[in-house]
């Protein structure tokens, strides 16, 4: 796809070409950087949503802060960065900003005196209304890349609306959507990482428009 294009690029939707043949040509083929991307951010928000569904105790959810700041902050950038490079729009927008997103989950982490809980629900929606309108730009690249943004709209707002009233089962089960929401990311990642390496299709991306 040319840079000026919006949408979804081939590797997007489809397997990669071989990349030890392209060097054998005397082409390069740059790696899609969408996989890192998706990896990255699929773990930090399922070790979050393990907090925030309260499966496991509030006291360890330190560990959440080195996961934002190095694989899903800066590892999820630098994806977003070379997605610029390939002339992916979506892809760029989306990486880059989710990048940011963690790193300044981890600043915000930091901040003293901490963030109010109607603070924290205004920073929430703000990314909730953002991942809804990306929503909107998904359905024209795959269906697990929708998949993902539907449900990660929806962990936002209701773990908006729970910080805004200190609704502690309202937030719970935002913890349950951003567990599913890592679990479709990890399942995108996956398949575009297995699709390229077989040179096939091995699992489906489901593409919506081509």
């Amino acid at each position: 796809m040319e840079a000026h294009q919006m949408g979804a690029r081939e590797a997007d939707v489809a397997p990669a070409p071989d990349a030890v043949a392209g060097r054998s040509a005397g082409v390069w083929t740059p790696a899609n950087p969408a996989p890192l991307g998706l990896a990255g951010f699929a773990t930090t928000t399922f070790v979050l949503s393990i907090f925030n569904a309260h499966l496991v105790g509030s006291t360890g959810s330190g560990v959440v802060l080195g996961l934002a700041l190095a694989y899903g902050g800066i590892a999820q950038l630098l994806a977003g960065m070379w997605e610029f490079r390939t002339g992916n729009t979506f892809g760029a927008v989306a990486f880059s900003s989710y990048g940011a997103f963690w790193i300044s989950y981890y600043f915000l982490a930091h901040t003293t005196p901490a963030p109010s809980a109607k603070g924290a629900a205004v920073y929430l929606y703000a990314w909730g209304i953002f991942t809804a309108y990306m929503f909107v730009a998904s359905l024209r690249t795959t269906g697990a890349v929708a998949l993902v943004f539907a449900l990660l709209a929806a962990t936002f707002f209701l773990l908006a609306i729970g910080a805004a009233g200190d609704h502690i089962n309202i937030t719970k089960v935002g913890g349950w959507v951003g567990i599913a929401t890592a679990i479709a990311a990890w399942y995108a990642s996956f398949a575009q990482v297995i699709n390229s390496t077989f040179g096939r299709t091995v699992l489906p991306l489901v593409p919506l428009s081509r």
